[in-house]
């Protein structure tokens, strides 16, 4: 996505977190003010750079927050919005069940009945849901500084990447694990890396799919089935050497 020309005064108020007057009042003033306050939380948040101390963290201490995200369709590019998201924190091998986040996100784009189908998502349930910018900024408010987590992430963090460009102008700043590269590493003889097929050699039951807080909940149990694994390798301990791995994978 290419950004607006920045000649005038608008965008540098814009991507700093303000709002001209005008507009404020036409968009009615404690919404634009609570919008423009979602914007200026989530590009500081973006903008705090990567601790590199993080690297050196052990694996059995580093707090995460495994996620996963409903979207309209496939390509964000073509219009796809996402629907939904769920979010669990994990630190070390403990998953902190009590720690959830989830919330149904109001897209401004049809939900396709097979979509309906394969999620329970239908557009009547995202009428009354929150918009886009007020569903991230929750869900990046749960995320903080953590560490994510996700299964086939290039999907999510695309369209997340997607929704904070079009809602604040930022990109993703957050360290991405994906679940199925640590499955290429650990497991190298599978033909399948899909995440029904290791829930099913893993012995993780699969309770309700296609929804984004049960999914990250399954992803959490298949992410610490993992650090065991390593864990009994004992040739990675910090993330830095999990990244570094990883790499050579």
């Amino acid at each position: 996505m290419k950004e607006p020309n920045k000649g005038g005064g608008f965008w540098n108020n814009l991507r700093q977190g303000g709002m001209p007057s005008a507009i404020a009042s036409m968009r009615g003033g404690e919404t634009a003010q609570q919008t423009a306050q979602q914007m200026a939380f989530i590009r500081s948040l973006m903008r705090e750079k990567r601790r590199p101390e993080v690297l050196h963290t052990p694996l059995s201490q580093l707090e995460t927050v495994i996620f996963d995200l409903e979207t309209t369709g496939f390509s964000h590019q073509h219009g796809d919005e996402i629907m939904s998201f769920g979010a669990i924190r994990v630190v070390g091998e403990e998953i902190k069940e009590e720690e959830c986040f989830y919330t149904l996100v109001n897209c401004q784009t049809s939900i396709p009945g097979n979509i309906t189908e394969l999620t329970g998502i239908s557009e009547e349930m995202t009428r009354t849901a929150p918009p886009l910018m007020e569903g991230l900024h929750n869900f990046m408010s749960f995320v903080g500084q953590r560490v994510l987590v996700a299964h086939a992430s290039a999907h999510d963090k695309a369209f997340l990447n997607a929704a904070l460009w079009k809602t604040s102008k930022v990109q993703l700043t957050h360290r991405v694990l994906d679940t199925m590269m640590l499955a290429r590493w650990l497991e190298p003889q599978r033909s399948n890396y899909t995440l029904d097929e290791l829930l099913a050699v893993h012995s993780i039951p699969i309770t309700e799919r296609h929804h984004a807080l049960e999914d990250a909940k399954m992803t959490a149990q298949l992410w610490v089935a993992y650090l065991r694994e390593i864990a009994k390798r004992r040739q990675v301990e910090t993330l830095g050497d999990l990244y570094a791995y990883l790499s050579r994978a």
